[in-house]
């Protein structure tokens, strides 16, 4: 009941949302990010409660952590937001019936957008802020692991919201347990829709539970295949920045997939890796290849669950191929959706890829390390959606929003 009680004042705020004009609405994104800064000790304080329970071998220690370059470049990114476009009341059709009636479609705001995400605090900021400035109201459901921090960060933003006469229920953050993402996703007639921003079993679990709609987001098995023509000069720091940038993000690579002929340089391009203590699971092709020429310790043969598998980890497979199409089915059976990128010197296998390759973003040339939204010059994201139907790839603000038709007419009647 308390749950219902909490849903039904962000649906009511989410009203009142819809009447704060796009200007104030900036001005308050620039408050919310001046109190970052201002706070950013208090905050820091929080999130240390929350390392302190985590080990730091633990692939989610670096989602998990704050630090004051990463506070700095969250207030960065809000300020960036309060710059963007109002994404509201734009008119993307307009016509006039022969009747006369005038029809015009518009964006709106989804109204109530609910978002389950696990270790990542600054989520909490990302989405706020996209929620906020597109019209949405939003209730967030962080993990237990990032549960102060995430207590820290709606606190301080509902601070704001109070000082500037907002009401604060426009974002609104359940208990971390399970019985409150339960609730959530049956939350029908309030939630407008669910977006799970995790590892493959969160979303497979919203998707299968949810009784409000879903769009699925985040699980990133990613691939990078070094063509025939693969040019090592590029091939060389873009494999090294997709995998070791940082390996728990979800555009993190996962398995370099190698013509056979390049077999050669295969020690090469995996060179910079064994600075970071990257483990190579090698099929049965490369790890020849591999052998004696990459560190013993660090290099494991590759089982059938070495593919299709989500490291975020220092963890990568490698698998070999002896064409253009192998490659591509590789991907067809083992990809996610996420990302995926060629390194190719010729230019009709690069069309091939991109047009074969069924991903949100394909990239030739290029890590899969920018498949995020400031980085596509979007703002910040609520995250990389994977799914056909409605918004696919980086969630920004556009995506935040749905349309609605608006017809004016004079009288007229259907015969």
């Amino acid at each position: 009941m308390e749950l219902r009680e909490q849903f039904e004042r962000v649906k009511s705020a989410s009203k009142e949302l819809a009447l704060i004009s796009d200007e104030r609405k900036n001005k308050i994104l620039l408050s919310v990010a001046q109190a970052i800064i201002e706070q950013k000790d208090m905050l820091l304080e929080e999130n240390a409660k929350d390392l302190a329970r985590m080990e730091k071998s633990n692939p989610l220690y670096d989602r998990l952590q704050l630090t004051k370059a990463r506070l700095e470049g969250i207030a960065s990114d809000m300020r960036h937001v309060a710059t963007l476009e109002n994404p509201l009341g734009k008119v993307l059709k307009h016509r006039i019936l022969e009747n006369g009636l005038i029809l015009s479609r518009v964006t709106v705001p989804f109204g109530v957008i609910g978002v389950i995400y696990e270790a990542r605090p600054n989520v909490s900021f990302d989405v706020f802020s996209l929620c906020f400035k597109s019209g949405n109201a939003c209730v967030l459901k962080g993990g237990r692991d990032a549960d102060d921090s995430n207590r820290a960060i709606i606190g301080l933003i509902h601070k704001v919201l109070e000082q500037e006469g907002v009401n604060p229920s426009v974002v609104e953050l359940l208990p971390a347990t399970h019985e409150a993402t339960g609730e959530m996703l049956n939350a029908v007639g309030y939630i407008d829709v669910c977006i799970p921003r995790g590892g493959k079993k969160l979303i497979q679990f919203v998707r299968d539970t949810a009784r409000v709609p879903v769009i699925e987001t985040g699980a990133g098995v990613v691939n990078t295949y070094f063509d025939e023509f693969g040019s090592l000069k590029i091939g060389i720091p873009v494999i090294n920045n997709a995998k070791t940038r940082r390996v728990s993000v979800c555009n993190a690579l996962d398995c370099l997939i190698i013509h056979e002929k390049r077999l050669g340089d295969l020690a090469e391009l995996c060179e910079k890796m064994a600075e970071k203590n990257v483990i190579i699971y090698a099929d049965e092709k490369s790890y020849p290849a591999l052998e004696g020429k990459y560190p013993a310790n660090l290099l494991q043969h590759a089982t059938e669950e070495s593919f299709g598998t989500e490291f975020m980890d220092y963890k990568m497979a490698v698998k070999t191929v002896g064409s253009l199409d192998e490659a591509i089915q590789h991907i067809d059976k083992f990809g996610s959706g996420h990302s995926e990128s060629i390194i190719t010197d010729n230019n009709e296998n690069a069309v091939r890829f991109q047009k074969e390759v069924d991903a949100a973003c394909v990239y030739v040339n290029a890590p899969t390390s920018f498949t995020d939204g400031a980085q596509f010059g979007l703002g910040a994201e609520i995250g990389i959606s994977t799914q056909k139907l409605g918004p696919r790839g980086p969630m920004a603000l556009e995506e935040m929003c749905t349309y609605k038709w608006l017809i004016e007419g004079n009288g007229q009647i259907r015969p």
